[in-house]
């Protein structure tokens, strides 16, 4: 479906320095990831554990641990610790809509 150009202007907001365009990037390249990628979407649903993520997703914990780690690392999901128990999440508004826009166009794409 065509668009129309205004539409796709980039919101206002400063020019991205090298710094920053390193960052993207790397936020960018975990998500190239199937397994980190199918990770994030899981914590789109809300907080839940490793093993819970793991068992639905039908990767080892020790893999789901390791992917976590990087997610957290690179700001795309965060971690609450409750009791013995850690709690991963979406980290917050934008990440979770980067994604759903994403999942979205590819439905789009194939429809």
């Amino acid at each position: 479906m065509p668009l129309d150009p205004a539409s796709t202007k980039p919101a206002p907001h400063a020019p991205l320095g090298d710094d920053k365009t390193f960052e993207l990037a790397g936020m960018f390249k975990m998500l190239g990831d199937p397994s980190r990628l199918r990770i994030v979407i899981e914590t789109l649903t809300g907080p839940h554990p490793v093993g819970e993520i793991a068992k639905r997703l039908g990767l080892s914990v020790s893999l789901v641990s390791h992917h976590l780690r990087l997610l957290r690392a690179a700001r795309l999901v965060t971690a609450d610790r409750r009791g013995k128990q850690i709690f991963y999440t979406i980290h917050d508004r934008h990440v979770a809509h980067v994604i759903n826009d994403m999942i979205a166009h590819v439905h789009e794409e194939t429809a």
